[in-house]
């Protein structure tokens, strides 16, 4: 799913213009980016957490020449999901699954939304 995509489906699910879709999603990803370059964490229930994880310098190798290049030491983003969205995704590896939470979501044409 692309960015586009997405816009697509927000804008599928609700009585939103495309344009209001694009800010509610740019908004999203904004924020998420915010607080990652703040070194915060940001966690959203049921589907997971976004931080920032610390590399420490290493030596790599130009793969070209062979030769050894220092790679310093940053910051990189980090996605851990949540269980349910891990159970989602694996519906048979989850112990215990119940009807509702192993229900096929109904996929939304985003050119043919559902009528209110």
């Amino acid at each position: 799913m692309t960015k586009a995509d997405l816009v697509d489906h927000v804008t599928a699910l609700g009585d939103l213009t495309r344009r209001d879709s694009e800010v509610i999603v740019e908004t999203m990803f904004d924020s998420i980016i915010d607080a990652l370059k703040s070194n915060d964490k940001v966690e959203v229930r049921g589907f997971g957490s976004f931080r920032s994880r610390q590399r420490k310098p290493r030596t790599g190798r130009n793969p070209k020449t062979g030769e050894s290049v220092a790679v310093p030491a940053k910051r990189v983003p980090y996605f851990k999901p949540s269980k349910e969205l891990r159970d989602l995704v694996n519906p048979g590896e989850a112990k215990g699954v119940t009807a509702k939470k192993s229900a096929v979501h109904k996929v939304i044409d985003p050119h043919h939304p559902p009528a209110m």
